[in-house]
């Protein structure tokens, strides 16, 4: 469960970290009453589950109360990604010296989790990690130890961030272990010309898990917000296990295990994944539609790879979907099946009957990763 800015930004601030003065509202003319009671000159934010607000539009410096009430008016019910702006928060300018990074993930594969810093926040985070990875630190945490005081300094020298923004690095551990949180994230963590560290944006991700305990957020797994990304919510209504990630290769899998361990190795194979989609031990023919029909929406997608490993449900099965799938389905992006296990020979015999020609087969995960990761980077 994803928090929205704002109120990742309330989190922050019971945790003891410094954050601007702020107000959300969710009609223009509370937006002009807002920016007067913070001193008229406002940054108006809207309110959204993704990134890359500011780049659409969604982020504006307004002048004074009248210009926020038309900024808010301008911004409110935009379109970000397929998320629609219903509220926007309003916050004081802060005189920024620096921008940082600093964030705290979850790292399953290394049953740790990592501290992500650089010196070099803002907008362009993501840039900056693939073209000049050294300029981004990733730092083990062991989750019995925890970010100590040491700890903080630590990740803050590696990073190249200033000594005092170690007691926001430490307060931000705080946040992701008490409140049950797999990502806790501040792009940008800010030194002000005042010399002051503050918050300027949030991002938080609470564990599904454990959302029984965060019920005050409003927000259950049965109960999406209304706000959530439309492929997961057109894939709950399928009742597809499905989760929208950043990525160019949409991935289909039998098993969760299967599947965090396809993400892992498209990874390794310079792509990156698109989606986690586990379609368990019942991959029917609509199952099967269902899956691609989702994923192919994803317009960030360029090729999608299937992998199966046959049980109890055989790979012929598995062939079959896909092979009706395909009636009802417009493939248009290359399509890579690995099939293993209980009857893969027939199979993928049954694949090659059907010749389509945007499918083709490989017979190992790892060749079909590189394969997949190929054909959506090339």
């Amino acid at each position: 469960m994803d928090l929205y800015e704002h109120q990742a930004r309330e989190l922050f601030k019971g945790y003891g970290i410094a954050v601007p003065d702020a107000a959300v509202v969710d009609h223009p003319r509370e937006a002009r009453h807002a920016a007067e009671l913070l001193g008229g000159r406002v940054v108006v934010k809207a309110q959204v589950k993704t990134g890359g607000r500011g780049k659409a539009g969604g982020v504006k410096l307004a002048a004074d109360p009248a210009a926020a009430e038309i900024t808010a008016r301008q911004i409110l019910g935009m379109d970000i990604k397929g998320h629609t702006v219903r509220r926007v928060m309003l916050a004081q300018p802060v005189d920024i010296q620096d921008e940082f990074y600093a964030s705290y993930v979850l790292d399953r594969a290394a049953g740790t989790f990592l501290a992500i810093a650089s010196a070099e926040g803002g907008m362009d985070i993501e840039e900056v990690a693939a073209t000049r990875p050294e300029a981004v630190a990733r730092i083990p945490v062991d989750p019995a130890e925890g970010v100590t005081e040491a700890k903080a300094a630590e990740i803050a020298a590696a990073a190249g961030l200033p000594a005092e923004a170690a007691g926001a690095l430490r307060r931000l551990w705080e946040v992701l272990v008490r409140e049950d949180a797999l990502l806790v994230e501040v792009n940008p963590l800010v030194r002000t010309a005042q010399g002051a560290i503050l918050a300027l944006d949030g991002k938080v991700t609470i564990d599904d898990n454990a959302v029984f305990r965060q019920a005050r957020w409003g927000e259950t797994p049965d109960a999406p917000a209304a706000e959530a990304d439309p492929l997961e919510a057109a894939a709950r209504a399928r009742g597809l296990n499905y989760v929208k990630l950043d990525g160019e290769v949409g991935i289909i899998g039998n098993g969760a295990g299967l599947v965090m361990s396809t993400l892992d190795v498209v990874a390794g194979r310079g792509a990156r994944p698109a989606n986690f989609l586990d379609i368990g031990g019942g991959a029917s023919a609509q199952v099967m539609a269902d899956g691609l029909d989702v994923i192919l929406s994803d317009p960030e997608v360029r090729a999608v790879l299937v992998n199966v490993f046959g049980g109890i449900t055989a790979c012929d099965a598995v062939a079959e979907g896909i092979v009706q799938a395909l009636e009802s389905v417009h493939l248009t992006k290359p399509l890579v099946v690995r099939l293993d296990g209980n009857s893969a020979a027939r199979g993928r015999a049954i694949l090659d009957a059907r010749a389509h020609p945007l499918v083709e087969q490989v017979t190992t995960m790892d060749g079909a990763a590189a394969r997949a990761a190929q054909l959506a980077t090339r």
